[in-house]
């Protein structure tokens, strides 16, 4: 989006709890062998309406079970996160424990146990200590707070390989008010498009049911989340999960409220923000690329082709090497699972056109070896079939993802 001409404005210092009614913390309980905080929440004061989207791997971790459980109403009042260890294939008493986490934050925070989200991030297979756990979410309800430190400490605690925290935040008028948007999120391995590729948290003080929520949350993360890939690997505990206090004031936006493409355009940055941030941050990554693609039959096929274009390792190493090496992006093309005319396809890799009607155009070599030395990339593909469009986000392949997932576990 460009932002001179969006109906919303970046707050710069903004963070998940500027939105009104939420408070944010994080603590280090002793799950990560190093001193980084590793259990963090997000409460909201009043009942939230609250969306979520999950993994589709068909082996999921157990807070996904006790967050769907708490969803059951579209209302939250928290959501509770450890890093450190997913909880997943932890059988009968990993589903135990995610529940007792619950139970447990509940009553230190004063709140009903169906009230909180449960979201674990880390290695797969390990039970948890749950001494320490249980320890460090006594200790967690007065570590919250509704300013920047809180904010910044619960963002801190979700990470696990990610180098950095990935935040964002806008503001905007809706019905004469000014309603906030905002998120974390973590992810930098096993990140694939296939909703939702890390675990992510959007907070709004807009008023807003939880079914439109809902359906906004699931529309927005195909066009953000689900468009970027690190390793072409769909995690266990993939989850987001949105909260509307509603304390904006504003009347409550349905698809028919007059400035519900405003919100959605909001809600939409807030997202690509945070999905941006995750492929710009893959493991080892060096170079954040984009691949848009135009000419589709429609948007779906559009989607198909930027994603497998952006998740091959061919072209992710190319792009690492610096090598304009446009066969294999024409390659991915024709293997994403869509029709395509393999006579009208045209490339460009920055402003260097390689390819026009699928006939190579010489070009300057030195050129591309310059731009493709950047830290961003953006391959634009013409399928000249159609008025279908997406954009995808990815990273290169380096020999440091190789180095991180070697000994991740030991």
């Amino acid at each position: 989006m460009v932002q001179g001409t969006a109906p919303y404005t970046v707050v710069p210092d903004g963070s998940i709890t500027t939105p009104q009614g939420f408070r944010a913390g994080g603590l280090h309980c002793g799950l990560k062998k190093t001193p980084r905080h590793d259990l963090g929440a997000v409460v909201c004061e009043v009942p939230a309406n609250a969306a979520a989207v999950y993994t589709t791997n068909l082996v999921q971790a157990a807070p996904l079970k006790v967050t769907r459980d708490s969803l059951g109403d579209g209302r939250l009042r928290a959501v509770l996160v450890n890093s450190g260890n997913a909880n997943a294939c932890t059988g009968k008493r990993g589903e135990e424990d995610a529940f007792q986490m619950r139970a447990s934050f509940a009553a230190a925070a004063g709140l009903a146990a169906g009230d909180v989200a449960v979201a674990s991030t880390g290695v797969i297979g390990e039970p948890l200590r749950m001494d320490r756990v249980l320890d460090g979410i006594a200790k967690l309800p007065a570590a919250l707070s509704a300013d920047r430190a809180g904010a910044d400490a619960f963002s801190q605690a979700i990470l696990t390989t990610d180098l950095v925290e990935k935040t964002g935040c806008v503001k905007l008028e809706i019905d004469g008010r000014t309603v906030h948007v905002a998120g974390a999120a973590k992810g930098s391995g096993m990140i694939h498009p296939n909703m939702a590729t890390m675990l992510g948290f959007v907070t709004t003080d807009a008023a807003i049911g939880s079914e439109a929520l809902q359906r906004l949350l699931r529309t927005t993360t195909d066009r953000t989340f689900n468009m970027i890939t690190v390793d072409g690997d769909t995690s266990t505990n993939d989850m987001l999960v949105a909260m509307a206090s509603g304390l904006a004031g504003n009347r409550e936006l349905t698809e028919d409220h007059p400035q519900w493409a405003q919100f959605a355009a909001a809600f939409r940055f807030i997202c690509e923000t945070l999905a941006k941030a995750i492929a710009r941050d893959g493991e080892g990554a060096t170079k954040l690329i984009e691949v848009r693609v135009s000419g589709a039959a429609d948007e779906a096929a559009a989607r198909a082709v930027a994603k497998t274009i952006v998740g091959s390792s061919l072209v992710k190493s190319a792009v690492f090497g610096a090598d304009a090496n446009w066969g294999r992006i024409i390659a991915a093309a024709g293997r994403a699972g869509v029709p395509i005319d393999p006579d009208a396809v045209d490339i460009r890799i920055g402003d260097i056109v390689t390819l026009e009607r699928s006939r190579p155009i010489p070009f300057d070599e030195e050129a591309a070896l310059a731009y493709l030395k950047g830290d961003t990339i953006v391959i634009a593909v013409n399928l000249n079939m159609g008025a279908g469009e997406a954009i995808a986000w990815g990273c290169d392949l380096t020999y440091d993802y190789v180095r991180i997932n070697a000994a991740y576990r030991t």
